[in-house]
């Protein structure tokens, strides 16, 4: 929307429905001079052809004769001001030095205000970090220390009973709990090997680039085969093969592994269906996105565990399902690196979707 203010009036111009957003520039021909200096226009009559839009807004405003100019630094510009009079003629010259003083002093103060704010919000951001990584490191402590226990714990006890038991009684504690000294050692490795992953995945050199989706899920459930037929479970692919998504390789094939194999291994007993399709929609900035979409028909999770199951170390699976809880995780975290986001719903008794959304297109980063 274009304003125009004079005295006692007010003028909105709406761009025509279905427009571009160079229609949204006000006076665009002025607009390119007043970037590069202060500009002087003496009568909008003098206006070349390429200049319509320009004079059909001072038309309407009934403005003859202005001076504009713009806030500007870098390149990028984030205001302008116009002063105008409905009669032809030049402008003196101090007042057009005026108006390049105030302009410049204005722009002075914009730039130290934006300034000020982004350095609050990196403060800002700063310490959420620092809190995120200290209840990350936390829960990773935390997690760790239950199967060192239990490892440390056992083995303490089979020790002594090989120290002064008999045979007997050694092989007996062996079968008794060396069980839970490999449940608690492999618990163990998949916390390490979830952690060992994301690390590489986060730190890779890999620039971003255009990815074919249908591509990178027909890997995905390629890898998946064994596992699916293992649990019975048909992985049904109704990717749009035409779609494409701008991120990293080898996050989206992990944030898309850790969806699948959720659905698989947290699905019913006796097999189901595994569902992956996209769509097209558009971001909270009108940004085109892809949403890559994992659904199941498998138990599902109540309103209470989807709030927490993002958050690290959190499981709703069998006791005898391995994983560390990281997956869900580390997958929101890939996403968001690339711009994107991993979101999920679900319903208990009917299955859950969860899904990875990512840019369409990566024009806006290259530019």
């Amino acid at each position: 929307m274009r304003e125009w203010t004079r005295p006692e009036s007010t003028l909105h111009i709406l761009p025509p429905p279905g427009a571009g957003p160079e229609a949204a520039l006000t006076m665009p021909w002025i607009s390119q001079l007043a970037r590069r200096d202060v500009t002087v226009l003496v009568d909008s009559f003098l206006l070349p052809e390429e200049a319509a839009q320009d004079r059909l807004e001072l038309d309407r405003i009934d403005v003859r004769s202005l001076i504009g100019a713009t806030f500007h630094s870098h390149g990028e510009m984030f205001g302008s001001l116009s002063v105008g009079s409905s009669t032809p003629g030049t402008w003196s010259e101090e007042l057009v030095e005026d108006i390049r003083l105030l302009v410049a002093g204005l722009t002075s103060r914009m730039l130290f205000e934006s300034s000020r704010r982004a350095m609050a919000e990196a403060i800002e951001t700063g310490a959420e970090a620092q809190l995120a990584y200290q209840q990350f490191f936390g829960a990773v402590g935390h997690e760790l220390r239950t199967p060192l226990a239990a490892v440390l714990g056992y083995t303490e006890v089979l020790l002594d009973d090989a120290e002064h038991g008999t045979p007997e009684l050694v092989a007996k504690g062996m079968l008794r709990d060396g069980p839970v000294v490999v449940r608690a050692c492999e618990q163990l490795l998949s916390v390490v090997d979830s952690l060992l992953g994301a690390g590489r995945t986060l730190s890779e050199d890999e620039t971003r680039q255009d990815l074919n989706v249908a591509e990178a899920v027909a890997d995905v459930v390629h890898w998946h085969r064994t596992p699916a037929r293992t649990a019975g479970v048909r992985v049904v692919d109704e990717v749009d093969p035409d779609l494409t998504v701008w991120g990293h390789q080898a996050g989206v094939r992990q944030v898309l592994t850790s969806l699948l194999s959720n659905a698989i291994t947290h699905h019913h007993h006796g097999g189901g269906t595994v569902h992956l399709s996209t769509r097209r929609l558009l971001g909270e900035s009108g940004r085109p996105m892809v949403r890559i979409i994992v659904r199941d028909d498998g138990p599902g999770l109540t309103p209470e565990q989807m709030q927490h199951v993002f958050e690290p170390f959190v499981r709703y699976a069998e006791r005898d399902t391995k994983g560390s809880g990281l997956g869900l995780s580390i997958s929101r975290t890939i996403a968001e690196r690339d711009g994107g986001a991993v979101r999920g719903e679900s319903t208990p008794g009917s299955g859950s979707s969860f899904w990875l959304e990512l840019p369409e297109d990566g024009s806006a980063d290259r530019s």
